[in-house]
């Protein structure tokens, strides 16, 4: 028998979900039988797995050592890597990222360690705010993503409370994102919102763009304005009404103006002759604007960031030096 006893970061939750993270050898299969048979109880009595589990809940596993993850399985990479974080800004509950082009947010196979998210949870581990050996079913963990080869402001939450209302927040549509992006040609107006229809192609990673709309298309809009032209080349502040994967490079590629840069969309072969290996697209700016001031983040409700000019690495190109307004 095994007892765990909830603290700030595991509340809020239902019971199944947690154990789900907290007890990851146990199938789900058994999971929900062993509550049903009173093998998995809270505070000593029967319990369901819906149950919103509250700070200071005790539960009691009757199951076999087996299902539990052994000591030796612990995070101990976190303590060996020298964090190399840009902090936009932190607070209790969340940290703002500058993810510069060509870092990976997530580990794949190729890259287990040296990722953001693993950069964020060295960096807390290693100031004391987050202890992997204490907290059973939560990790700090990054509320949105970018490309890697897209650079930008990445949200990371610190705590759970933060990470469930950021999240939410976010599915509501509560967060205003602009990016800057530098495209082939001029474009035909000075601003534009532009409508049309998206298609995701998960086997090739691409998505279709169509002017109408089509079965298993998405509706895309995308507002956009010119902000400095140089030769073939116009610099431009780009808002999404719509988020959609790929959306800003394969709806301005769509139109006949690619991304500088953007091999997928575009063809870049001169472009990487002259240095741009990655796409000219940055999120560099980000408000909150909650429906309400409630929650454990309603504190953020109206607050603007931007990244500064010098911090984007393709705006030197158009004339922009640090300080500068965007």
């Amino acid at each position: 028998m095994q007892s765990y006893i909830i603290k700030k970061n595991d509340a809020g939750q239902r019971l199944d979900k947690y154990l789900t993270k907290a007890v990851k050898g146990l199938p789900t299969s058994l999971m929900y039988k062993y509550i049903r048979t009173k093998k998995i109880k809270v505070n000593r009595g029967r319990t369901q797995a819906n149950y919103i589990l509250q700070e200071g809940d005790e539960i009691l596993l009757f199951i076999r050592d087996e299902f539990f993850e052994s000591p030796e399985k612990d995070k101990s990479a976190i303590f060996r890597i020298h964090p190399k974080l840009e902090i936009v800004y932190e607070d209790e509950h969340i940290l703002l990222l500058n993810k510069r082009p060509g870092v990976l947010v997530h580990e794949d196979t190729a890259a287990a360690e040296n990722t953001l998210i693993m950069h964020v949870q060295a960096y807390l581990a290693q100031k004391g705010e987050y202890d992997p050996a204490k907290e059973r079913s939560f990790a700090p963990a990054l509320c949105n993503r970018i490309d890697r080869n897209t650079g930008g402001i990445v949200i990371a939450a610190k705590t759970a409370e933060g990470l469930r209302e950021m999240n939410e927040r976010i599915r509501n549509d509560e967060l205003e994102k602009c990016y800057l992006c530098v495209v082939h040609g001029r474009m035909p107006k000075r601003a534009d919102t532009m409508r049309g229809w998206l298609r995701k192609d998960s086997s090739n990673n691409t998505v279709d763009v169509s002017d109408t709309p089509k079965a298993g298309y998405k509706e895309i809009i995308t507002k956009y304005r010119v902000l400095r032209e140089q030769g073939e080349l116009s610099l431009l502040e780009v808002e999404l009404v719509t988020g959609r994967t790929h959306q800003i490079r394969a709806h301005l590629a769509h139109i006949g103006h690619p991304l500088l840069g953007d091999g997928k969309y575009g063809v870049n072969r001169e472009d990487r002759a002259r240095g741009y290996k990655f796409q000219a697209l940055y999120a560099y700016s980000l408000r909150f604007r909650f429906h309400d001031d409630g929650g454990a983040l309603g504190y953020l409700n109206g607050k603007k960031f931007r990244l500064d000019p010098a911090k984007i690495w393709f705006l030197k190109d158009f004339g922009y030096q640090e300080g500068d307004c965007i």
